[in-house]
């Protein structure tokens, strides 16, 4: 019987985790570091969580895809939205940040405790030739969460994930 719950808490996991992000499909829900935890009670799946940040439009949806996955493995599904402790950038897996930059992304630095940081222009690593020479073009690229900057050594133009 434990053996029974136990594939069935995979399977929860393994379809919650299946999610990508409707903004940046390149990666999943666990590339980013939002899908904490996924239970099994019975027969709800209880998936858990973290928004990147607060306003993100593709939130909503997010939840709603993870809610479907389950619903089609034969769970009642809930969501549990975690916002302690809130999500950081930091979080991002390994395996996510390098298909970022597959895609033309370039995966965020780490956070800094320095307040100062937050306001000075950050060294942005080309993701296509590896170049730090590289100006910030634009504040935002396609999604609030990512900046628009142009390399000035392969002069391409590409967006870089924000720091949070």
């Amino acid at each position: 019987m434990a053996e029974s719950r136990d594939e069935r808490a995979r399977e929860a996991w393994d379809a919650a985790a299946s999610v990508v992000d409707p903004e940046i499909p390149c990666v999943t829900v666990v590339d980013l570091g939002i899908l904490r935890d996924v239970r099994v009670e019975n027969s709800t799946a209880v998936a858990s969580l973290t928004p990147t940040y607060s306003g993100c439009p593709a939130q909503f949806a997010i939840e709603h895809a993870v809610k479907e996955a389950l619903q089609k493995k034969g769970f009642h599904a809930k969501i549990r939205r975690v916002l302690d402790p809130p999500w950081t950038t930091d979080w991002i897996t390994r395996e996510g940040r390098e298909k970022l930059r597959l895609e033309g992304i370039a995966p965020p630095g780490h956070v800094s405790e320095n307040s100062r940081e937050l306001f000075q222009n950050r060294r942005v690593a080309c993701p296509r030739c590896g170049s730090e020479k590289s100006e910030r073009l634009s504040e935002f690229g396609s999604t609030a969460c990512k900046a628009q900057y142009r390399c000035l050594a392969c002069t391409e133009p590409f967006e870089y994930f924000k720091c949070i």
